[in-house]
């Protein structure tokens, strides 16, 4: 990776990046109020299952195959892969947080000045509102990232996002939720490899711990999160 691409990468997965991620905690927060995820081992756990259940099958096949319509100019694909991601999110509130995020993802990418907004212009000018996944894939695509580091960087922003809400909620100490982000990290490029193995047919999850904890979390007494 070129220095310039590294920066382009730098900024994308940066948690100061306006797009409202600190403000979803995945379902998270509810697991914590019930008891599930009490400890720096508990939230290895979720995270890890997440990565490898989720992302792994998921998010990030569907991230490749965002990033490679957009490069092939497919707009009908596009379409089917972005209505595909939001049937995959199970509960209204994972919904919300998805578009939320992409929405604010592609708001940005539309105001910021270094982007090449004649290039593939239907991915910027068509759409109002769309999901995280394919407002990454945009970004990258115009950052000029290459498909690995592209995975690797959204794999590297969910996880930093877990573990920066379990330091408020758990809670946990700085020095512990580094420490976590050090160990998880180590498992990401074999959930890169994994995702890269995985057939457009068999792209799915089932994760009714999450669904149960994100449709409790909608009507949690008191939360810190907005999913």
């Amino acid at each position: 990776m070129n220095n310039l691409a590294l920066t382009r990468l730098l900024q994308l997965c940066n948690p100061n990046l306006p797009i409202g991620g600190f403000s979803f905690s995945q379902g998270l927060e509810s697991a914590i109020e019930k008891g599930w995820v009490t400890n720096p081992t508990d939230l290895n756990e979720w995270v890890s299952t997440m990565l490898f259940e989720s992302l792994g099958n998921t998010d990030l096949p569907l991230l490749a195959h965002q990033r490679n319509a957009i490069q092939s100019n497919n707009y009908e694909q596009f379409e089917k892969n972005e209505q595909l991601i939001c049937a995959t999110r199970e509960t209204s509130e994972i919904l919300m947080a998805e578009q939320a995020m992409g929405t604010a993802m592609l708001r940005l990418l539309k105001n910021l000045k270094g982007v090449n907004h004649t290039e593939s212009p239907l991915w910027l000018t068509e759409f109002n509102k769309l999901s995280f996944i394919s407002s990454f894939a945009i970004a990258s695509h115009h950052f000029q990232l290459d498909i690995d580091t592209t995975l690797t960087g959204y794999a590297w922003t969910f996880v930093d996002f877990q573990i920066a809400a379990a330091v408020k909620l758990i809670p946990l100490g700085q020095t512990d939720g580094q420490n976590l982000l050090f160990e998880i990290a180590k498992k990401i490029p074999d959930c890169v490899t994994q995702s890269q193995s995985v057939q457009w047919d068999c792209i799915g999850q089932s994760l009714p711990g999450l669904a149960i904890a994100s449709s409790w979390h909608e009507q949690q007494y008191s939360r810190l999160f907005r999913s």
